[in-house]
């Protein structure tokens, strides 16, 4: 076993390996590290989904096109398939990251459905739901250990900012190496004020140009076609600012991005109510802008 062992050492601190562990910080936001791979040219590997093939596919010709990943098709490797996408980093310096879920529901109305169809108390959600909460299950389900899968999904939001101001921090990575995922109970404005100020170190001018990046996103997702006939659910918008006074805003993540049927639009605005599939995705990016308006004029 010791060579093995000396080769796994070798392989953990070997230039590629460290130089892909900063290159892509952004990775350990999102919580699904394994999903993603180097691939070649600068561009990064994503496990494939169909859902997200096809929305990026439609987004290469949409007015949001210079607001997404730019998408170069399936790519096998290792056995597996990924989608290859644009390395959204490759200009920056030792940036500061935040990956922000936009929305005002992080679940498909199907899936709510399907759950419910199968309704079976499950103790690893139970689990989630009181290492957050000890307080959220009823009596019967602490007696129980568990709760239902449609139980813990409508529950989630409600103790997050989806809830009050259609968006929430899913993570953040600062330039210094700091890495932080514990949002889940950041739901007044204060504290997501709080966490976005920090984020920038107080610096207006990066302020000044998220705000314009995300009022130029605003623009053209009102006149995108895209936009307009799907449900985005899921979905996040990946900051990214350096040293340098770089600042872009992508939005990244459309596994759960799916085309209504004919003829049906959405405001995106509209509060939802199950059956009109409204995912408050704009009704965020305003109450966001806002937010971050306030800060840069403060």
């Amino acid at each position: 076993n010791k060579p093995w062992k000396r080769l796994k050492t070798v392989l953990k601190y070997s230039p590629f390996m460290v130089s892909f562990r900063k290159h892509y910080p952004w990775v350990q936001l999102s919580g699904h590290a394994g999903n993603f791979q180097a691939g070649e040219d600068g561009r990064i590997l994503k496990r494939f989904c169909q859902c997200e093939q096809r929305s990026l596919e439609q987004l290469m010709s949409d007015p949001l096109q210079p607001f997404v990943p730019a998408y170069y098709g399936i790519v096998e490797q290792d056995g597996q398939t990924f989608n290859q996408m644009e390395d959204l980093l490759a200009d920056f310096e030792s940036p500061s990251i935040m990956d922000c879920k936009m929305g005002s529901r992080t679940y498909l109305e199907e899936e709510l459905v399907k759950a419910r169809e199968r309704p079976r108390p499950r103790k690893d959600m139970y689990e989630k739901m009181v290492a957050v909460d000890p307080g959220a299950p009823t009596p019967e389900e602490h007696t129980q250990g568990a709760v239902t899968k449609p139980r813990y999904m409508q529950w989630r939001e409600t103790v997050s900012s989806t809830s009050t101001l259609g968006f929430r921090i899913e993570g953040i990575k600062k330039a210094d190496g700091t890495c932080n995922t514990n949002f889940k109970k950041t739901q007044e404005l204060e504290q997501v004020t709080k966490v976005l100020e920090d984020f920038v170190d107080g610096d207006r001018g990066i302020l000044r140009k998220y705000v314009a990046r995300l009022e130029e996103l605003r623009e053209a997702l009102e006149k995108s076609p895209f936009f307009k006939t799907h449900e985005v659910v899921g979905s996040s918008l990946l900051f990214v600012h350096d040293c340098t006074s770089l600042a872009k805003v992508w939005m990244i993540d459309f596994g759960k991005t799916v085309a209504l049927p004919d003829h049906q639009t959405l405001s995106h605005r509209l509060p939802w109510v199950e059956g009109n599939r409204e995912d408050g995705y704009l009704w965020g990016l305003d109450n966001m802008i806002h937010l971050l308006q306030g800060l840069a004029q403060s």
